[in-house]
């Protein structure tokens, strides 16, 4: 984050002029946010959402970057760089921002001989990190955190949403002790206790049990907590692995001067967590930033005797739930004055330090309106009242809205992403809508905690009130329109392809992130009429597979109601042997996966298997997921699993918005898990069936409403029918049903599908039908693919020399 903070601040100073830039990262990605690794664990961002430069924003600035590559050395009296690839690269400057690496207390047991971490035993630092930890929890009951500071407790708190039983293992007195005092800290694990989440305090960590994997952990007092999966969140060092093998200063950290020099190196900078400035480290990110202006205000020589002062810490965040802010000292010293507010059935704690009249140390939990205000004394010094209550509370002295108005313009707002109250304001110029500052400065786009805060500073930049934001109901960001006006354009317009719908509704300018859900809204709306083209498509939907970390694909096969034959299982292991198929693995919709299949294996992959696609990839139908049912189990009052292969027989890929998964159990023992998924059917007694919608049960958990209680497996068809195409023609782009559904209301969603209230059933069945009789199997496209290059992989791109234009 302060690497490419630092470069971006290079660029806006002029410096694509003054420097050609490559930048190198060891992990195969461009920058993303790591404070919303949390968001990811839990589940309330995808990944996408915390990148904060794509790829091809390194290219529009001539950024040469070398991601998945790792500098090994500077050659400091050379002046180059030597890769891992074993490369040489000149520099003129050199920007040092390595970071933190995690700390890892002194436990044993806790690597494998061969492995690395045991099974099951992680850190919380990146994405791959992230990435293991969702994986290995969805087959996993009970995990230990180890830290319970800021990163231990979102850890915990992320686990627990996937369903794990968590225990918090805290070495200190109280949570979040660099933060906290011990008042607060109790308030605190209240809070975190009342979410069901353990904690153990005062608890040292000295072993992990189990041979091959994790059985659970030891404590110093010789106590046993069982568990099976460990995340250690202790803390960060900052990484100066390479600065020591360089020969440049190192304490604590890499030892910089005012201008972020390294000493001795006028051409080495460094900038970030790896910094140690004044004998000061920071982990904030408002600190990085204000490094990275100092860093290109100087490299650009635009202000040369600019120089870093050092940064007084403050932050403002949400922890697993719970609203925190935090300035300066937590302890006070002899003379000070210490004003105390707890009130811990609802988990509010503030206090405020003050000396000779100067507020130096602040810490809110659980009520943070004064924040702005408090931030504010603390940074610039501002007088304080007299009655010093009025510090943590409004009575008649100044409000959270009237602080935000009168907020400092360097003021910081948003702690994740480094905005400041200016910056706010001059977006505010060029666009009034909250939503639009939100997207152009990535303000309040980080834990959330300063959204009220941006919201207020929006409205009194822009007069009173922030404009609505009109693209807030378009179907795709890059058109427009609703999904009504849209769908009504399309038909009045006859356009039957995606280039035609930019052509006539978006002035000709395409969008890449719209291309996807126009590719699904015209495939329902015109079938087999429909013009395909493949540069609209995302690479799962133009080759029909699933792509993987590595480059690879899985290839899922149909398997309908979860039911096969002997001879698809030999077709499998034969495909596995003669493709050398690293993973088959079982997936969780009762199908088999075969993982890291080669592009331009898949035609002759799905040749050879011959059976239908079972769309693991797509935004569509996929899966209808059965128990045994009536005829074998001796529970069963319906047969689930004929049903449920009449249901996924039916309506087989059928695109939509979101992807749809279905259920059909043959008892309300429910074994199938139809109360938790789009669409689920039970059997019930008398031979009647209930048809629920509206379940999830991934990182959102809910169980679906009854929408109707039928006689019949054709009443059961006939509404299922009804409500995917109601679901297709009226939810938003990537809603799921889980949202779709409480958004519109089961009573209104019952009137309109099951009572026809509207008269509207004859066109939804006259619809689906049309949509079913389009069905094509796109696994045939192997043997006649649409274009020459479908299935090839590409050719690495060698970057040409760059010539100077005038």
């Amino acid at each position: 984050m302060a690497g490419a903070r630092a470069v971006e601040e290079i660029l806006e100073r002029g410096g694509r002029d003054q420097y050609t830039i490559t930048m190198f990262g060891e992990e195969p990605y461009g920058n993303y946010n790591r404070i919303m690794l949390s968001n990811v664990l839990s589940g309330a961002e995808d990944e996408d959402g915390i990148f904060l430069n794509s790829l091809p924003w390194y290219a529009t600035n001539g950024i040469d970057l070398r991601a998945g590559v790792r500098v090994e050395r500077i050659d400091r009296f050379a002046k180059v760089v030597l890769d891992s690839d074993g490369n040489e690269l000149r520099y003129d400057k050199l920007v040092i921002a390595t970071g933190s690496r995690p700390f890892i207390p002194p436990i044993d047991n806790m690597h494998h001989p061969r492995r690395g971490y045991h099974q099951g035993v992680f850190t919380f630092r990146t994405i791959d990190d992230t990435r293991g930890m969702i994986r290995y929890a969805r087959d996993h009951e009970r995990a230990v955190v180890i830290g319970g500071g800021l990163l231990g407790l979102e850890a915990a708190r992320g686990l627990q949403r996937h369903g794990v039983e968590v225990t918090l293992v805290h070495a200190a007195g109280h949570l979040m002790n660099a933060q906290l005092d011990a008042q607060g800290g109790a308030i605190l694990k209240a809070s975190v206790e009342r979410l069901g989440i353990t904690v153990e305090l005062a608890a040292r960590t000295v072993a992990v049990e189990g041979t091959d994997r994790v059985r659970g952990v030891r404590f110093a007092d010789g106590r046993v907590i069982g568990c099976d999966m460990v995340v250690v969140a202790a803390g960060i060092r900052p990484n100066t692995t390479l600065a020591e093998v360089s020969g440049l200063t190192v304490e604590r950290g890499i030892v910089v001067d005012d201008q972020l020099r390294c000493l001795d190196e006028p051409d080495i900078y460094a900038v970030g967590e790896c910094v140690q400035h004044r004998g000061e480290t920071y982990g904030l990110v408002a600190p990085l930033w204000e490094q990275a202006r100092v860093l290109a205000d100087h490299v650009t020589g635009r202000d040369p005797h600019a120089a870093y002062h050092g940064s007084r810490t403050a932050t403002k965040l949400k922890v697993a739930g719970v609203d925190v802010a935090a300035m300066g000292i937590t302890t006070p010293a002899p003379g000070d004055e210490f004003v105390v507010f707890a009130e811990p059935s609802r988990g509010v704690y503030k206090s405020v330090i003050i000396r000779g009249d100067r507020l130096v140390g602040a810490t809110l939990l659980g009520d943070v309106a004064k924040v702005g205000y408090l931030m504010q004394a603390f940074d610039q010094g501002l007088p304080l009242p007299q009655e010093r209550v009025r510090l943590l509370f409004d009575l008649g002295g100044p409000s959270a809205e009237v602080s935000a108005a009168e907020l400092a313009p360097e003021a910081q707002v948003c702690n994740c992403n480094g905005v400041s109250k200016a910056t706010l304001v001059k977006t505010v110029e060029t666009t009034k809508t909250l939503s639009g500052v939100m997207e152009r400065t990535r303000a309040g786009k980080g834990c959330g905690s300063c959204k009220a805060l941006v919201k207020q500073i929006v409205d009194w930049a822009a007069g009173g009130a922030a404009e609505e934001d009109p693209s807030a109901n378009w179907y795709v960001p890059g058109v427009p329109l609703s999904k009504p006006d849209l769908i009504a354009a399309i038909r009045e317009r006859d356009l039957r392809s995606v280039s035609a719908v930019f052509d006539a509704l978006a002035g000709g300018e395409e969008d890449a992130k719209s291309k996807m859900g126009l590719v699904s809204l015209l495939r329902m709306l015109w079938g087999d009429d429909y013009v395909d083209e493949r540069g609209a498509r995302f690479i799962n939907d133009r080759v029909h597979a699933n792509i993987q970390r590595d480059g690879t694909f899985s290839v899922v096969p149909q398997m309908k109601g979860g039911v096969t034959t002997p001879e698809q299982l030999r077709r499998i292991a034969d495909v596995a042997d003669k493709y050398a198929v690293p993973m088959v693995k079982l997936t969780g919709g009762q199908r088999i996966d075969l993982l890291g299949i080669r592009k331009e294996d898949l035609p002759k992959v799905w040749a050879d298997l011959d059976m239908p696609s079972g769309y693991a990839y797509g935004k569509s139908m996929r899966t209808v997921k059965t128990c045994v049912g009536s005829d074998y189990c001796r529970f069963g009052v319906g047969d689930s699993t004929a049903l449920g292969i009449a249901i996924e027989t039916r309506f087989q890929g059928l695109e939509s918005p979101g992807k749809m998964k279905l259920a059909v159990t043959g008892c309300p023992r429910n074994c199938a898990e139809a109360y938790v998924k789009d669409l689920g059917v039970v059997a019930i007694d008398g031979g009647r069936w209930e048809i629920y919608v509206g379940g999830a049960a991934g990182a959102h958990i809910r169980k679906g409403d009854l929408l109707a209680t039928v006689d019949t497996p054709d009443e059961v068809m006939r509404l299922t029918g009804r409500f995917l195409q109601y679901y297709r023609e009226h939810a938003n782009w990537l809603e799921r049903t889980y949202a779709f559904v409480p958004r519109l209301g089961i009573e209104r969603l019952r009137a309109l599908i099951v009572e026809d209230c509207d008269g509207i059933g004859a066109g939804l069945d006259e619809r689906m039908e049309a949509a079913v009789a389009a069905y094509r199997d796109p696994w045939k496209e192997g043997q006649d693919p649409t274009v020459p290059g479908q299935f090839r992989t590409a050719l690495p791109l060698v970057p040409l020399p760059r010539v100077p234009v005038r």
